[in-house]
């Protein structure tokens, strides 16, 4: 856009509208917030109209210009979208109303998304007070030139930056199919029809159950780290928030865990039932919840990583979910379930191989999404940058 655009104040293209309307308790109503950092206006809640207590509330137009008192400074402001037209704000929200005969309204909701319109919002009234009135937004300033100008700015930007969403799309959608590529390679060792010998957890695995809480200790008791189910994620733990717990001396080598061990935890969300991972000793002297299922093989006969690969794999989680106890949108697993689920062994040379060639295409995968996080930072970074060349020079 040419440095040569006239410049005019918001006043002489929006129209405050201050009117409210009283709320009836018996009507269902919308009401929206706006998105800090300009990201648009969006559906906060439906409401009944007896559980709003302000009942002096205002209606959005389809349309308007949405401006919110105290976050306006923090990019609190867009375009009210079409499917929320007739929604309410309360008096903390200004409502403005374009003059379409001066300003095309896509071209207003791209210049408001620009780093010079929010410097002006941020110079406006007391440093020390965030909130803005109606009369800062007033005095506002836009690049104002011809509608058949402004319609053509939209249309160009509205190319640019799709050409640009699509590519971030492609980006993502590439970091959901490497992902896939691990997925798809451990399925192929763990596929029910491969010549490997299968056996049952139960037979050549020890499986117990940790520790309940709650329970009358009698005699002499010790305080160990105790790992819970949050604890325990896919393929790694989370071990920022471990406690102590009280349990009995005597119960130490029981509920201990040792390295090469197996974690499993026995409920949670429906897709995400199953966790597993393998613990390294970590945490000396950890001990377990009830909640979580611990596994311990023979390791001359399996490689505890390849046994986490096994827990992870899709045939594990659809044997977790078809066995499965669900309630709602919880579901759980029992120890006899998780005893009869079938492992294939191959020799422990072989899962060596099996767990190297996973590990090689994990660096790879790890490196390309490095990649991708540093290329989708540069996508973030151009639509703004596209925004400050359509308007640059004008404010």
């Amino acid at each position: 856009m040419q440095s040569n655009v006239p410049m005019v104040n918001l006043g002489e293209v929006l129209a405050h509208r201050s009117e409210f309307i009283t709320i009836d308790d018996m009507q269902l109503y919308k009401r929206v917030t706006a998105q800090l950092h300009a990201k648009g206006i969006i559906l906060r809640d439906e409401i009944e109209g007896a559980r709003i207590k302000t009942k002096k509330q205002r209606v959005c137009k389809a349309g308007d210009f949405l401006v919110a008192e105290i976050d306006a400074k923090l990019g609190g402001f867009g375009i009210v979208p079409t499917d929320l037209n007739g929604s309410i704000v309360s008096s903390h929200y200004f409502l403005f109303e374009i003059d379409s005969t001066k300003l095309v309204r896509e071209y207003l909701d791209f210049f408001i998304k620009t780093e010079d319109f929010q410097k002006q919002i941020t110079a406006r009234g007391s440093t020390n007070y965030a909130a803005i009135r109606p009369a800062d937004v007033l005095k506002l300033e836009i690049p104002l030139p011809s509608l058949e100008k402004q319609k053509r700015t939209v249309a160009t930007l509205n190319v640019l930056i799709a050409k640009i969403e699509e590519t971030r799309k492609e980006r993502k959608r590439a970091t959901v199919e490497n992902q896939k590529v691990i997925r798809s390679c451990s399925n192929h060792f763990f596929d029910p029809n491969s010549h490997y010998p299968k056996f049952s957890l139960g037979d050549v695995a020890e499986i117990r159950s940790g520790v309940t809480l709650g329970r009358e200790l009698r005699g002499k008791t010790i305080h160990l780290p105790y790992l819970r189910v949050a604890n325990v994620q896919d393929g790694h733990l989370n071990l920022q928030k471990i406690k102590n717990v009280e349990i009995l001396e005597s119960e130490k080598d029981k509920w201990q865990l040792l390295s090469g061990d197996i974690l499993l935890t026995e409920g949670g969300d429906w897709d995400k039932l199953g966790r597993g991972t393998v613990w390294r000793d970590e945490i000396p002297d950890c001990i377990h919840q009830n909640h979580i299922f611990r596994l311990r093989f023979n390791l001359t006969e399996f490689h505890p990583e390849y046994v986490s690969l096994f827990i992870g794999s899709d045939f594990s989680k659809s044997y977790f979910q078809s066995a499965s106890k669900q309630t709602t949108n919880l579901a759980s697993i029992n120890q006899k379930q998780l005893k009869n689920l079938k492992i294939p062994k191959p020799s422990l040379a072989e899962q060596r191989q099996i767990v190297a060639h996973v590990d090689r295409l994990r660096v790879i995968v790890d490196e390309v999404k490095q990649l991708q996080a540093e290329t989708e930072r540069e996508m973030e970074a151009l639509v703004p940058a596209v925004l400050a060349k359509a308007f640059g020079g004008c404010v």
